[in-house]
């Protein structure tokens, strides 16, 4: 090695050693957050020439009556071929089918815009490829859809309904004999070609379903009542959500879920779901480990959390794994940000030996609220029985600092196997109030409480 590549190597050593304000420099050596910077440098939302197109010059009509379908589409593939730009949906209310994003086009929602969606399944066919719940198979078009896109947002002050009570989607439900048929084709290795729904079948779409797509931001939009899953980026690149606010009615009803999706950041988002709010996925049992896609490098900063699950969850669909999830300045069940259902879980991890899959390395901090209903940290490789296929998950490397939960009734329950044991838990500067039972500690190794009280004690 040359002496000025050694040097340049040692001094990028030192510069990372130095420790945060407040650490010594021995804890900070060893702090995973030491990679957040680094990855927040990479992440990097797109930007767009300055050419808009309004989608009334298209044929839009306002009113929430006329159904704009070709109107959007006009619109959108006129600022594709015109090298990218802004495709305007001024204030009114605007009916539609299925949105196809293009590259290099930004749907802007100004300020009183409300975007309404078709509520007859018909309006979206042809079927395309699609995950659902972590199991490739063609299905009914996601409301707002993109696929090999490259520079593509939606932003704006407007609103995005997908009407999804009005539609059938409640009654499709998520455990029907058409999601058992497609988990067999999965678990069996039916090639996905093979595995079509959509007519006639009962597997709901997601609203927004972003595929193998790069640099993409959603921002400062409202997202409400989807079918299913709000915002589903999967074999993504380089995602941004920032101050967007997502109000869910069905049943999996998520806010966002990241699925085998690399370096994303989500900001300054309030959620108020029907199920999960920020979710980590990566494919389901036999399917999910052939793709072998880990969803890894996320942050997750300064958002509200309220819903009928977890805050920021791992799971279930994890098989091709999760690396370095970070959330920080998070809260739970705010109280200038109400939602209907109180928050399960802070963290909520679930797994069984049907996924396997690896998680290592899920870092919280400062993440602080009240009135969590059931396990403030909630870690579980039994989820839903634990699983037939006897293949074992591993979980390691979880950190949570300066927590501050005031109301739940477990402080931390994690349950490993007895043969795939959860290993390496710290838990430090941490406070938990009104906590109505003791910790549940089940195959778990390396587990350390520092600084750290229950209702007052040291935990």
């Amino acid at each position: 090695m040359n002496p000025s590549r050694r040097a340049f190597l040692a001094g990028t050593a030192a510069l990372a050693a130095l420790p945060f304000a407040g650490q010594t420099a021995e804890a900070s050596i060893f702090d995973p957050w030491h990679k957040v910077p680094w990855l927040l440098a990479r992440i990097r939302p797109p930007r767009f020439p300055r050419r808009t197109f309004d989608i009334t010059k298209f044929g839009a009509v306002e009113g929430g009556v006329t159904k704009n379908t070709e109107a959007f589409r006009r619109a959108i593939t006129a600022c594709h071929r015109a090298g990218g730009g802004r495709v305007v949906v001024p204030a009114g209310v605007f009916l539609t089918g299925p949105v196809e994003l293009l590259s290099n086009v930004d749907l802007h929602l100004e300020a009183g815009s409300t975007v309404t969606f078709s509520t007859e399944p018909a309006d979206y066919l042809p079927v395309v490829q699609v995950r659902y719940e972590g199991t490739l198979c063609y299905n009914y078009r996601p409301f707002i859809h993109a696929d090999g896109a490259c520079d593509i947002a939606i932003t704006g002050q407007g609103t995005l309904d997908g009407r999804g009570p009005q539609g059938p989607w409640p009654s499709f439900g998520s455990n029907n004999a058409d999601t058992a048929l497609l988990r067999k084709m999965g678990n069996d290795g039916v090639p996905v070609e093979q595995r079509v729904f959509g007519d006639g079948h009962k597997i709901r779409p997601s609203f927004i379903g972003l595929y193998n797509s790069r640099n993409i931001l959603i921002s400062g939009i409202e997202i409400k009542n989807p079918p299913m899953w709000s915002l589903h980026p999967v074999f993504c690149h380089n995602v941004t959500v920032e101050n967007v606010t997502f109000h869910t009615t069905n049943s999996q009803g998520d806010g966002v879920d990241l699925d085998s999706t690399r370096y994303a950041h989500i900001v300054g988002c309030r959620m108020d779901t029907n199920d999960d709010c920020v979710v980590i996925k990566s494919g389901r049992d036999v399917d999910g480990r052939r793709v072998g896609i880990p969803t890894r490098d996320v942050v997750v900063e300064r958002c509200k959390f309220s819903g009928r699950w977890g805050g920021v969850t791992v799971g279930s669909e994890m098989s091709g794994g999760a690396y370095d999830i970070f959330a920080r300045d998070c809260e739970i069940n705010a109280p200038d940000f109400p939602g209907r259902y109180p928050i399960k879980h802070a963290l909520y991890v679930k797994t069984n030996t049907d996924r396997g899959g690896v998680i290592d390395g899920i870092h919280l901090r400062n993440i602080h609220g009240t009135g969590v209903e059931r396990e403030v940290l909630f870690v579980s490789m039994l989820y839903n029985g634990g699983g037939t296929a006897g293949v074992n998950p591993a979980i390691r490397d979880i950190t949570v600092d300066g927590m501050k939960i005031d109301g739940g009734k477990i402080a931390a329950s994690f349950t490993g196997l007895p043969d795939a044991h959860i290993g390496k838990v710290r838990i430090t500067n941490s406070t938990f109030t009104n906590i109505t039972s003791p910790n549940a500690i089940t195959n778990t190794d390396d587990l350390t409480f520092r600084n750290s009280t229950i209702n007052g004690q040291p935990a």
